[in-house]
């Protein structure tokens, strides 16, 4: 099997990318220069989960003080989204498929040439 960072087989670093979304994205980011897949990865996970986070963010603020009008489900349910596509694509990045997000997907495989 290829090796990436840190000695790590290809499909557990690739996981890895996933584990604490956005930020391992960048971690394996800046640290695996050769192997192309770990790179995709990377890139999805910060293209995916940046962006939802970033959502929650201004959701959370904009929300405060409509809690009690029922708005606020609508963070919980974007919340449950992020959890179930990250279980997915860490299952998917260790099983070695390259599995791809709508839009972030493409926009990572652009960046990795």
């Amino acid at each position: 099997m290829v090796k990436a960072t840190f000695g790590l087989e290809e499909n557990v670093a690739s996981a890895l990318c996933y584990v604490l979304l956005w930020v391992t994205g960048i971690i394996f980011l800046l640290v695996e220069k050769e192997n192309k897949t770990v790179k995709f990865h990377a890139w999805q996970s910060i293209a995916t989960f940046l962006p939802l986070q970033i959502l929650t963010w201004i959701l959370g603020f904009l929300f405060v003080g409509i809690y009690f009008f029922g708005l606020y489900w609508i963070i919980w349910l974007i919340d449950i989204i992020i959890f179930i596509l990250w279980l997915v694509l860490m299952y998917k990045a260790y099983s070695g498929e390259k599995f791809m997000v709508p839009i972030a997907g493409a926009f990572a495989a652009s960046q990795v040439k």
